[in-house]
């Protein structure tokens, strides 16, 4: 049989192994950062579209996909496929390859929950601003006095495998630990499971770990708000869209000692440029604000990509 047609549409040359493999599947078609154009333009007789949405500005839905008339499967190296028009894809009987349910291996990676409470660490002792004031020749660490972990009750939404790890990093900082999950069975010394509503109420830092779907699609509203303490931080590194942003800027703006420390934003694939939160935090150093690199570590890459570029390869092997 031929070999398929494979357009990368996301880097994936700096990572060891993966190009050994798509190349063995089929000829590929590299563009690292393409815009949609591009992807239209180069799409026509793929079979295959091998993707990730963190570095890539290319949403699927149906303007993409219409110039893959030979196109048969979406693989994208990530657990969330909002960047995905999932309905689109089926309604062309696209196969989609994720890494949602590939428990053995995704539990290897633990980059996300790290990065997490990297940005909990950084937003508690100040660390992005006081490193600015350094730069400008300041050494005045008045403005910059942060928070013990050990005195923290950190509330965890969301207790799979990433909020799962953690917790278990605040546990073993000595924090006290307040987990919500509906759907879990929390069951580990230090470890409190609560009710939502408690954990609005007690928690100094409230850390997002659930995916994006359309139940949890802007979750944490006004009502969310209004339960939290005025001098929460807000840490987020799953989705953009599980937040009210509108919301969020409104609970910002009455609240000065609340403080935001994200990792995503709503609608990042096609409207990061224009999120009013990255202008905001020019000028308001309560808000924290990284490139969506929480799963971005040298060996979360090897893993992540390396094992969707095996799946890819799979389901070739079975056509």
């Amino acid at each position: 049989m031929e070999r398929p047609s494979i357009l990368v549409i996301t880097p994936v040359r700096h990572i060891a192994g993966v190009s050994e493999i798509l190349e063995s599947v089929g000829e590929v078609i590299y563009l690292d950062h393409p815009t949609p154009d591009e992807v239209k333009r180069h799409l026509p007789g793929c079979r295959a579209l091998f993707t990730n949405p963190n570095k890539s500005n290319v949403f699927l839905g149906a303007e993409v996909l219409e110039a893959g008339s030979e196109l048969q499967v979406i693989c994208t190296a990530s657990t969330g496929t909002n960047h995905i028009d999932k309905a689109e894809a089926a309604r062309r009987g696209l196969t989609i390859l994720s890494l949602t349910e590939e428990r053995a291996f995704i539990n290897r990676i633990s980059s996300t929950a790290e990065h997490a409470f990297a940005l909990m660490m950084a937003a508690l002792r100040h660390v992005p601003d006081s490193f600015e004031s350094v730069k400008r020749g300041e050494w005045d660490y008045t403005r910059f006095i942060g928070r013990q972990v050990d005195h923290l009750t950190i509330g965890v939404v969301g207790y799979g495998r990433l909020g799962g790890m953690f917790s278990r990093y605040c546990r073993a900082f000595g924090a006290r630990v307040l987990v919500v999950d509906p759907f879990k069975r929390v069951e580990e010394p230090g470890i409190e499971p609560v009710e939502l509503p408690q954990l609005l109420a007690e928690s100094e830092v409230i850390s997002l770990h659930v995916h994006a779907n359309e139940t949890t699609q802007n979750m944490v509203n006004a009502d969310w708000f209004a339960q939290m303490r005025p001098d929460v931080l807000l840490v987020n590194t799953a989705r953009g869209d599980v937040v009210d942003e509108v919301a969020l800027m409104a609970f910002l703006d009455a609240n000065p000692a609340a403080r935001l420390a994200t990792d995503v934003l709503a609608d990042e694939v096609r409207n990061k440029a224009i999120n009013p939160l990255i202008a905001r935090a020019i000028q308001d150093d309560r808000i924290l604000i990284t490139p969506h690199v929480g799963g971005m570590t040298r060996e979360g890459q090897e893993i992540a990509y390396g094992h969707a570029a095996g799946m890819l390869r799979q389901f070739f092997s079975t056509r």
